[in-house]
């Protein structure tokens, strides 16, 4: 059995898109999965199954709650060892180890597809300060200095210029799914 880490973009936000946890959960072990765990209210769900392909994992997710739930939902679906590598690679960790920066302003925008590159050559072309980002495969390395609700660098905003579907996640989140997923 392998430990994948389930992220859903835009759930329960401004009363849009409403899934209680425990309804989630319910339906995750209704799939076949095992040991699941949700972790906060914006859906992030821990889970153990079979190995099998992540975006087919993600596929089924997405089928699922539409079905049960009556609307669509982006799932993008980790391993366990996968978040630990984008965790681990950060390439503001030194900064945030001396205090550069703020941890609690550090996100993660996990894009579903590697990004397109003329976006990725237009954004690294212009400046956004004091917001810093850094792009690395599929992943957004955020510092939203002035913090995630007043920039304008938002999920959305990466989607388009990337297009990739995307779901943001920050540092404190990404840190407690790692260690919900050493406990399964």
């Amino acid at each position: 059995m392998k430990t994948y880490i389930a992220l859903l973009r835009g759930i329960n936000v401004s009363g849009q898109k409403i899934i209680k946890m425990t309804d989630l959960k319910s339906m995750f072990e209704d799939l076949g999965f095992t040991s699941v765990l949700t972790y906060i209210q914006s859906g992030n769900v821990i889970f153990k199954n079979e190995e099998i392909n992540s975006k087919e994992i993600s596929a089924i997710i997405e089928q699922e709650i539409l079905k049960k739930f009556g609307f669509e939902v982006s799932v993008l679906v980790l391993t366990k060892e996968e978040l630990a590598d984008i965790h681990d690679n950060n390439p503001y960790s030194e900064k945030l180890k001396t205090e550069k920066i703020d941890s609690k302003n550090m996100y993660f925008t996990l894009l579903s597809t590697m990004p397109n590159p003329q976006g990725v050559q237009e954004l690294i072309s212009n400046s956004y300060k004091p917001e810093e980002f850094i792009i690395k495969s599929n992943v957004i390395y955020f510092y939203a200095a002035n913090s995630y609700g007043k920039t304008k660098l938002t999920n959305n905003f990466f989607e388009k210029k990337l297009k990739s579907a995307a779901t943001t996640r920050n540092l404190k989140t990404i840190i407690k799914l790692l260690d919900l997923s050493n406990l399964i």
